[in-house]
């Protein structure tokens, strides 16, 4: 039994992942100074795990709704950065900030009440979701080609929504999702990622909706045929990953403090892709892990700020990340995995001789 559960666990993608990252995190131990220094200053905790957690929350997000979309479908959602950037727009253009005096003293109040203006986003951003699981599930689409119809058009739309100008936001409470919020001396936009990694893994793991994603994704017809409702697994998966990206870009809006509808989110569909397949995501449906999404997102974010910490040039650190993801996803592949689990084998049965 115990021999079995070890084979398991060294043949586990998520368990490869997890090596990639303590492997980078051994590398910055060694050869990057103060790497794991954390400071308290007004009870707030600083250093670089921690610009990790709080930056890596938005790609946590994203990858945890793009696992649902590539374990169902096997196809994947190029459009969640532009909806990111159409969020940022929208709750910018509705909260925005005007400047008022009261009693000699500048205070910038919300055009819009702020839970309005985000609640508004959110939906928004499910309008999109809904959009892209009707062409996929009811149209019979590929999920890359229909979901590369909003990510060309969304950043347009974005624009649209704001005039084409970057609109700041000067409400502070707004600035308390992204930007300098802290609650137990943790950035907040962590404990939204984990909100949502929470109510994900609740319905994956306690509802019958992990076991029919995995089902639509492993053999649509078949699933069709047990009497699983394929096009409704499909469209939830959609829309989940749109309410992921929602909130992706109401963090990323508020760390900027404005909304910018040519970058914000830029290329990171591609990175929440790779999180989810690192994680444990096959390509061609049915398996996934939410958890091995998050750990995923994690190994890229703590990549990507170790190559930023030794100032590689920007032209060089797209190929060190690339060659970081092709080891992880070499070491899941089944000719390494083969070969851990004969050499631990061979080594328990050398073991068990002596």
């Amino acid at each position: 039994m115990a021999q079995k559960r070890f084979t398991a666990f060294v043949g586990s993608k998520v368990t490869s992942a997890l090596v990639v990252l303590a492997l980078l995190l051994l590398f910055n131990l060694i050869f990057t100074p103060n790497f794991f220094y954390i400071s308290i200053m007004d009870g707030h905790l600083f250093g670089t795990l921690i610009d990790i957690l709080k930056r890596g929350s938005s790609l946590v997000l994203l990858s945890l709704g793009m696992t649902l979309v590539i374990a169902s479908t096997g196809g994947a959602d190029l459009s969640v950065g532009a909806v990111i950037a159409i969020t940022g727009a929208m709750v910018s253009r509705l909260i925005g900030g005007q400047l008022v005096i009261v009693d000699g003293v500048q205070t910038y109040v919300s055009q819009t009440p702020m839970a309005l203006a985000i609640a508004a986003s959110l939906l928004l951003a499910l309008v999109f979701g809904v959009w892209n699981g009707f062409l996929v599930a009811y149209g019979k689409i590929q999920p890359i080609v229909a979901t590369l119809v909003l990510m060309v058009a969304g950043r347009g739309i974005a624009q649209l929504i704001t005039d084409g100008q970057i609109i700041t936001v000067y409400y502070k409470p707004f600035h308390f999702i992204g930007y300098d919020g802290y609650v137990l001396g943790l950035p907040f936009p962590v404990y939204m990622a984990i909100a949502v990694f929470i109510i994900a893994m609740l319905l994956t793991k306690k509802t019958s909706l992990g076991l029919f994603t995995a089902a639509v994704g492993g053999n649509a017809p078949a699933s069709w045929y047990a009497g699983i409702n394929e096009k409704a697994v499909k469209m939830f998966s959609f829309i989940f990953c749109a309410f992921c990206a929602g909130v992706a870009g109401l963090i990323v809006c508020s760390n900027i403090k404005a909304s910018d509808a040519n970058n914000a989110g830029l290329n990171m569909e591609l990175d929440a892709i790779l999180a989810a397949v690192i994680g444990g995501a096959n390509m061609s449906g049915g398996k996934f892990s939410l958890t091995g999404g998050v750990v995923g997102a994690l190994l890229i974010q703590t990549l990507t700020t170790t190559i930023y910490s030794f100032g590689v040039p920007p032209e060089v650190s797209l190929v060190v990340k690339a060659l970081v993801v092709v080891l992880v996803c070499f070491l899941q592949s089944s000719v390494a995995t083969g070969f851990f689990v004969r050499v631990s084998g061979a080594d328990s049965a050398g073991g068990r001789g002596a």
